[in-house]
C-alpha cells in the first residue's frame, strides 16, 4: 500500500521561549514517533512566536492542508498564553469560559488548597464549540476544534493529552523501516542510490552521512508499508554497497 494513503499531520510549536533557546522542545519527537506508530504521516512542523497574527494564519493554513494539526504551548494561566483566543479567531468564533473546564480546574484547586483566581480561570477559556481534551496530570484541559488539537507545552501534560486524542485519530498503514550502514562517504553512494530510488518508487530512500572513529560513513534508511518490497529493496541496497566496497551492515 502506498505511503501516500496515510493521513497527514502537522505540528505547530508555539512559544517565544522555544525560539529564544531558553527552553528545548522535546514534544516534536514524541508526537512524530507516536503518530508514525498509528500510521499517520507527520509532514511538517513549524515553530512560531506568541504572536496573534502568526498563530491565526499558521493554524488556518495548516488545517486546510493536513488531516490533523497539533499545537503545543500557550494555554497556561499567564498573559502571554494566547493560543486559545487565537484558535477562536482562526475559526471565527467567540472565546468563552467552558463550564466543564471551569469545574475541572475548580476541583483541582480545591484538592490542592489553592485559590481559584482569575489567572487559573484563564485555562478554562476555549472557543465556542470546542471539545475538551482530558488532562489527568494537572486538570486544566486542552481542546479540539475540527481537525485542530490544542495541547499543552509542558511535556508530561502534552503526552497525557495526546493519549486522550488517540480515540479521535484514524491512521493508515504502518510504515516499516530498515537501515543499511555503509562505510562510504555519501558522494560515492549518491548516484547508485538515485538509480535504485527511480527503480523502486514505492520505497522511500534516505541518505544520512556521519563521521565516526576517524571515518566517513552513510546510513541508508529505507521506508515502506510493503514489507515484501522493503525486504527486496533492502537486499539490493546491501548488495550495491558491498559492490562499492562499503562493508555494509544491516540494522532494523
Amino acid at each position: 500500500m502506498d505511503m501516500k494513503e496515510r493521513p497527514t499531520a502537522c505540528v505547530i510549536i508555539i512559544g517565544n521561549e522555544i525560539l529564544s533557546g531558553r527552553t528545548q522542545d522535546v514534544n516534536l519527537n514524541f508526537l512524530a514517533s507516536n503518530l508514525a506508530g498509528m500510521g499517520i504521516e507527520l509532514v511538517e512542523a513549524r515553530v512560531i512566536a506568541d504572536i496573534e497574527g502568526a498563530i491565526v494564519s499558521t493554524v488556518n493554513t495548516c488545517r486546510s492542508i493536513y488531516d490533523y494539526v497539533f499545537t503545543t504551548g500557550g494555554i497556561g494561566p499567564t498573559h502571554d498564553d494566547i493560543t486559545a483566543e487565537c484558535i477562536a479567531k482562526a475559526f471565527n468564533v467567540e472565546l468563552e469560559q467552558n463550564q466543564r473546564a471551569r469545574e475541572l480546574i475548580a476541583d483541582l484547586c480545591e484538592r490542592n488548597g489553592v485559590e481559584l483566581n482569575a489567572a487559573r480561570l484563564r485555562m478554562a477559556n476555549a472557543p465556542v464549540g470546542a471539545s475538551l481534551i482530558r488532562n489527568s496530570v494537572s486538570g486544566a484541559p486542552g481542546f479540539r476544534m475540527d481537525n485542530v488539537f490544542v495541547l499543552a507545552g509542558v511535556p508530561r501534560i502534552m503526552r497525557d493529552m495526546f493519549d486522550g486524542c488517540k480515540k479521535d485519530l484514524m491512521g493508515g498503514p504502518l510504515v516499516l523501516s530498515r537501515t543499511v550502514v555503509a562505510s562510504l562517504p555519501e558522494g560515492v553512494i549518491a548516484e547508485p542510490l538515485r538509480a535504485l530510488q527511480d527503480q523502486f518508487p514505492g520505497v522511500e530512500m534516505g541518505s544520512y552521512p556521519f563521521y565516526q572513529d576517524g571515518r566517513f560513513g552513510t546510513n541508508l534508511v529505507l521506508r515502506s508499508a510493503d514489507e515484501t518490497l522493503l525486504r527486496k529493496v533492502c537486499l539490493d541496497v546491501f548488495n550495491m554497497v558491498e559492490e562499492l566496497g562499503g562493508g555494509p551492515e544491516l540494522e532494523s
